[in-house]
Parts: structure tokens; sequence; C-alpha cells
């Protein structure tokens, strides 16, 4: 009997100690209407480990002590949203932290301003970022006194919440981490002065996805798809390759495919991996704050396409002006057409020309590439004949795969050819 009583003792104890779980705030288009009269801002810090996945927990206690799952030597994500006219919690927001918490053992920190981002006037809600910011900023000093860290911040913002971000890094002198924006407001943003929006100077390093238009500012999706785009790099094995290039229209017509300046490293990729370029990028835009990649994508998750790059080196003067189209075969057999970003194309003597093309399938074992040359010009000649001395293709997305060559052939106009490659010929020094 005492036994028992023991044991009820014990389990109402537990029972006692074990919180409620919080939630990100639910509210819906009647608080948008609320807002138009009593308008009001709340800011909540909703912690999340990996000791309490399930289950949130407030950041800071009623006493204000420091929740004793934060670990202030890690790593810090703040997830802030955006704009919610309708009030309902971001649909993809479960689903990011569990991707986030699944690649590292991190502290994450869910920005619950939904009451101030839930009103019919955009506006309104626009000027809440700043209250937002204010309030984020007294929380950060809270924890720069109990240890933690701004190096180890990082800051993912959506759409005005990816300005909230930037006005709390200016708050530190940038000295935040890192800030990523996805897809962040441009209504009252656009045009504005450094000072009034996200700029790449309010963290040590900063990345933005916009995918509704033509730091590093990975650019070209769709609109709103910046979120699911950047958990598709944590949830896929795809590596979404991007290019350095000045404008999109240089991206289209293949002008910047040479990945070779990054050395093993290739080109940045986009998404959570992409501070790994933060120091290459550095040495090549010395001065410049900003650089600008250009990537494509599928129109539905995961999103991933594969880049290749085709270089042909001709030994023919008369092959100037044409272009190269070809296809890939696996060893079973199943062809991918490529899709490729510029089809006229120089050809001079002894200098390596370089073609982009994308497919949606991914190609391993390539068994034969079926290649063919048009002259862009009307004088087409069915008997010309052009000596190709190297044609070597490469993986961009997957880099550590071999490039494949083939060596001293002869190309046919408007005729197609089959080419079996194999390892390239390193050369000696």
């Amino acid at each position: 009997m005492r036994v028992y009583i023991f044991l009820c003792l014990i389990c109402w104890a537990r029972s006692e100690n074990k919180r409620p779980c919080l939630e990100f705030s639910h509210l819906s288009v009647k608080d948008s209407f609320k807002d138009l009269f009593i308008p009001k801002t709340e800011t909540f810090l909703i912690m999340y480990t990996r000791s309490n996945l399930n289950c949130a927990e407030p950041l800071f206690e009623q006493n204000y002590s420091l929740n004793v799952n934060f670990n202030v030597s890690k790593k810090t994500v703040w997830l802030i949203h955006g704009y919610r006219p309708t009030g309902s919690p971001p649909a993809w927001l479960q689903n990011f932290l569990r991707v986030l918490l699944k690649q590292d053992n991190m502290n994450i920190i869910v920005v619950d301003w939904n009451r101030g981002a839930t009103t019919f006037i955009y506006d309104r809600a626009v000027k809440n970022t700043r209250k937002v910011a204010e309030s984020l900023s007294e929380s950060i000093q809270s924890l720069l006194k109990h240890g933690a860290s701004l190096d180890n911040f990082h800051f993912i913002g959506v759409s005005l919440g990816a300005h909230i971000s930037g006005f709390v890094g200016k708050k530190f002198q940038g000295q935040l981490g890192r800030i990523t924006g996805l897809d962040p407001a441009g209504p009252k943003f656009s045009g504005k002065p450094s000072s009034g929006r996200l700029d790449y100077t309010d963290a040590k390093f900063v990345d933005v996805i916009h995918s509704d238009t033509d730091g590093i500012d990975f650019i070209k999706c769709d609109h709103q798809r910046a979120v699911y785009l950047f958990m598709a790099t944590l949830e896929t094995n795809c590596n979404f390759i991007s290019f350095p290039c000045n404008s999109y229209k240089d991206y289209k017509t293949g002008s910047c495919v040479d990945c070779d300046n990054f050395k093993t490293k290739s080109c940045p990729r986009l998404g959570y991996q992409a501070e790994l370029w933060k120091d290459v990028l550095k040495e090549k835009t010395a001065g410049r704050f900003q650089t600008s990649v250009f990537l494509d994508t599928t129109g539905a998750n995961p999103f991933c396409t594969y880049y290749f790059v085709l270089s042909i080196t001709s030994l023919d003067e008369t092959m100037k002006d044409g272009y190269i189209t070809f296809k890939l075969f696996n060893q079973i057999g199943v062809v991918e057409k490529a899709r490729l970003y510029k089809k006229n194309k120089s050809f001079y003597k002894l200098q390596e020309a370089k073609i982009l093309a994308q497919f949606f399938n991914d190609v391993v074992n390539i068994s034969s590439i079926h290649l063919a040359y048009f002259q862009s010009s009307h004088q087409r000649c069915s008997t010309c004949e052009y000596i190709i001395q190297c044609l070597m293709l490469k993986s961009l997305t997957y880099p550590e795969r071999p490039p494949l060559c083939m060596y001293n052939f002869v190309l046919k106009e408007s005729k197609e050819v089959f080419l079996n490659p194999s390892a390239c010929i390193t050369k000696k020094i």
C-alpha cells in the first residue's frame, strides 16, 4: 500500500512539472478586422532544440532566466515569418524546424510576431517590423549576458521577416554571423536606402534568395518559392549550383560558366551550405559587398536540375559562327536532351568554347554523346568537315565526378556523330 502511494506521488509530481507546449499564435481574418480598430503588436520567442523538437518551450522563463535547454555555445537559428493577413501559422514552419534540426544540433528560435503581422493594412505591418526588431535586440542583449555569441546567430527571415533581420543586424553594427533573406518584401522597401531595408552590410554574411525576379543574391525561381527551395537544399541530395554573373541576361546566354575559378568547390551552392563559399567570394569581390548568382529550377519540389558544361577546342578556322546540339546516353540506353543556354557560339582556332547545358534528370554512367554542329549562316556546306582537337564534358552539379573527354575527331555539318568518351588525359607540365 505504501509503495502504491509513493508511486502515485511521483507520478503526480512529474505531471506538475510537465508544462504545456508553446504554440505559434493561431489567429484568423477576424483578428485582421480587430486590428483595424485596436492595433496591437506582440512578440513571442519560441525555442526548439533536439531535446524538445515536438514540444516548444519559451526562450526565457517567467523569472527572466534563460531556458536550461538553450546552449549558448551552439549555433542559433532565428526563424522570422512575414506578413500574414489571414493570421494562420506559416504552412512551412514545422517542416523547416525538422530539416534544420536534422542538419545540425542547434538552438532554433521561432519569432512569433503574428499579432502585428495579421492586419489588412500592409503599411501597418511594415511599421511593426521596427518594433519587432527593437524587441529582438533586447532579447539578444540578454542572451549575450548569458554568454551567447553574435557570430553564432543565423537569422532566416521570410518576406517582412527578412527586413526585420536586417534591422536587428544594424543594431549590432553588422556583427551577426549570418542573415538569409527569403523573398524579402518589395513594397515599401524597394528603392529605399540601406538604412531602411535588409542590406548586405547587416551581417558578416548575407545571402538572399529572390524567387520572383530576373551579399550572395541567388536569383530566379518563381514567387514565394524561396522558403521551399531553401528547405529542398537540406532535404535532397541535389547540389543547387549557381553561377556568379553580372546579369540574368548574361547568365541566359551562357556567359558565366567558369566554375574553375572556385577551385575544388566549384560554383556556389544555394541554401544552407552557401556560407562555405563566404571566404572565396570575398576574395573575388574585393571592395564590393554584393555578388549576384543565378540558377534555374524545375517548377515543383524538389526543384532540382542538373548542369553540365561542354568544352570544345576546334582546329578549324572556318568553324566560327554556328551552334552545337547534343544528347547524353547512359549505359542502359536512356537518352537525355540538353537545354542549352546559348545556341549560337563562336568557335576560334585552338580556343576553348564552353556551352552551359541543363538537364531535368541527372545523367550518370554516361556511355555516349550524340553531337551535331550547324552553321548559323545561310551558306551551309553539306560536305564541310571540322576537326575537333578536344571535347570535354563535366558535371557542374557534382564536380567530384571525373570529366569525360574525346580527342581528335571530325564533325560534319548538320550530321549527328556518336561519341564514346572516356576519362580525360591529364596534361603533363
